[in-house]
């Protein structure tokens, strides 16, 4: 979604790592992983074949929320294609120096399996054949074939729930004239916005409505969040995870989403609710973005919730 709002960019579909600390295998995966939670997993193939049937193992079991349709997980990984050919690794977060973002309602059918109940601080290991992967047609973009099987070693990180939103204290609203009035909403629901009926500013406005007890988003993190974004001119909301059903993720602070919000939310803690007004020159600019309706002379309005920041 990086190129739809440029604030949410899509997760790799080959992100997924899980590092444990003692060598395991069984439960029908077919390789060895050794190494530490959290660290580059060691992945040991047999000769041969991969086998042609879907397969996952949870070989350090974690604690806290369990993973449904629809949440977001963050998690770091390693992802290789299996043939008979042989094996080759296709992706890690490791060489990244950053972790992957899963909303689990958007994988292929395997990676969703696989994700299915896991509990942050859990290691899973998946082999997925081409019928749970990408099918005959396989995915050229990710090197993958219609043949290739896949491996993936995944240690999660954290899991957010669609309902997922701010927890801290409450703040009472700025003496700042002109700024739009957001309302409470249920958990998982977006905020009603009201506008006010005079021109936009012309710099960002940023608002705490709640701040976060968590820690500072730093520069470079990937930070999980629940969004909505509406136009100043009517109100109108033009997107938002709420709509969509799950929490997204981007990073922040390094030029990948637009200039307000890096501006915006860089130095908030986690936990907190925000409201941005964002003036077009560090929006979309004077090309606007015609796929979600937005102008050139838009200044946008977001009522950002920042869950969490890895």
């Amino acid at each position: 979604m990086r190129r739809r709002l440029r604030f949410l960019p899509a997760a790799a579909v080959l992100a997924v790592p899980l590092a444990l600390s003692a060598a395991c295998s069984g439960g029908g995966v077919g390789v060895e992983v050794s190494g530490a939670f959290g660290k580059l997993p060691q992945v040991k193939f047999p000769k041969g074949e991969p086998g042609d049937s879907f397969a996952v193992k949870t070989v350090k079991e974690g604690k806290g929320t369990a993973a449904r349709k629809g949440d977001l997980v963050v998690a770091d990984y390693v992802g290789y294609r299996w043939n008979k050919g042989g094996r080759k690794l296709l992706a890690s977060s490791y060489s990244k120096g950053e972790p992957g973002a899963f909303p689990t309602g958007q994988l292929v059918p395997g990676l969703a399996k696989a994700f299915d109940g896991v509990r942050p601080g859990s290691r899973v290991v998946t082999r997925i054949p081409p019928k749970d992967g990408f099918g005959g047609e396989g995915d050229p973009k990710h090197q993958v074939g219609g043949d290739d099987t896949l491996v993936y070693v995944l240690d999660v990180r954290a899991v957010y729930p669609r309902t997922a939103g701010p927890h801290g204290a409450r703040q009472a609203p700025a003496a700042q004239a002109g700024l739009p009035r957001v309302a409470d909403a249920a958990a998982g629901q977006a905020p009603a916005v009201t506008m006010p009926r005079t021109a936009p500013p012309k710099r960002l406005q940023a608002q705490t409505l709640v701040k976060g007890d968590g820690p500072v988003v730093r520069k470079g993190q990937l930070v999980a969040l629940q969004y909505g974004g509406y136009f100043w001119r009517d109100g109108k909301v033009f997107n938002s995870s709420w709509s969509q059903g799950h929490p997204f993720a981007a990073m922040i602070g390094t030029g990948q989403v637009m200039a307000g919000w890096d501006q915006g939310l860089v130095g908030r803690p986690v936990g907190s609710r925000v409201l941005l007004v964002v003036p077009p020159s560090l929006g979309y600019g004077a090309k606007g973005l015609p796929q979600f309706g937005i102008k050139g002379n838009d200044t946008l309005v977001f009522v950002v919730d920042l869950l969490g920041a890895h």
